[in-house]
């Protein structure tokens, strides 16, 4: 089974898991393997991430370990290995619009949305000159369709989303994307101001992560969380989605550690408005 490098490192993880229950078990790899009638060598595969499990694997190595109980969240994250990978030349081969309309779905579907972005303006808060340029940015890197403007349209009505009277919405934006050039000066003084208006919007919470905060979060990629239920991570060659209650709490635990790194109010809209002042200055 081919895998990108994320499907990798979650193959890696579900082999780490199984080794661990064989250690808890007191067993050799050589008795696992008699255990099962398989030969010694597919154990070290599964454990070392080489080789994907079966479900009827799992339920072998469950079993001879003697934790039945540990079956069927197994299952279910073998099950999740291919469908939490979205390949982007797969999202992407027509074009940005396809990949933005998902967007809404998903929005649609949640109450609360909990979004990091450490270098760029989150896409919920783009304007329309902001979003194309990080979308014409996206087709020259991934070489696909140009449809620039469509997929800055579909971007827009994703904004819809904050009509909900229900909804709520913690973004978290680290001091750097308030200076990533994202377009001209123009562009940016903007899409400063946009976020300064989001800043006193109701029912949105809108904190900064000063470029001086302390490190307590390893590998701070972007990610958005979908109330408790699934978490998206996009990297340069796929999107990661996952669903398992323990992956989910993992990220809330870097949204929450993140979150109490950031400013908010006032202290944040000064940052945004020296931004502002930076831009002019060019």
């Amino acid at each position: 089974m081919n895998q990108p490098l994320l499907g990798q490192q979650a193959v890696q993880a579900l082999g780490i898991r199984l080794r661990d229950l064989r250690r808890d078990a007191g067993l050799t790899g050589r008795q696992l393997a008699a255990a099962c009638d398989w030969v010694p060598s597919k154990v070290s595969k599964l454990e070392l991430g080489k080789q994907v499990p079966t479900e009827e694997d799992i339920r072998e190595w469950c079993l001879a370990c003697r934790f039945p109980s540990e079956i069927a969240d197994l299952i279910v994250a073998v099950r999740s290995i291919d469908a939490q990978y979205m390949d982007w030349r797969r999202s992407l081969k027509t074009g940005t619009k396809r990949r933005q309309r998902a967007n809404i779905d998903a929005y649609e579907k949640t109450v609360l949305i909990r979004a990091w972005e450490p270098m760029v303006v989150p896409g919920l808060l783009q304007t329309p000159a902001y979003a194309r340029g990080i979308l014409s940015t996206v087709v020259d890197f991934h070489g696909i369709p140009d449809d620039v403007e469509d997929g800055v349209q579909a971007r827009m009505e994703a904004q819809r989303a904050f009509h909900h009277a229900r909804r709520r919405f913690l973004f978290l934006l680290g001091e750097a994307a308030l200076h990533t050039a994202v377009g001209d000066a123009a562009v940016m003084t903007e899409q400063l101001r946009r976020l300064l208006e989001t800043s006193r919007a109701p029912r949105v919470s809108l904190g900064i992560v000063p470029l001086a905060a302390p490190y307590t979060v390893p590998r701070n990629n972007a990610f958005t969380i979908y109330d408790n239920r699934m978490v998206t991570v996009a990297t340069y060659t796929a999107e990661l989605t996952m669903r398992q209650r323990h992956e989910v709490l993992i990220y809330e635990k870097a949204f929450d550690r993140l979150l109490a790194l950031a400013v908010h109010g006032e202290r944040a809209r000064e940052l945004i408005e020296q931004a502002i002042r930076d831009q002019e200055e060019t």
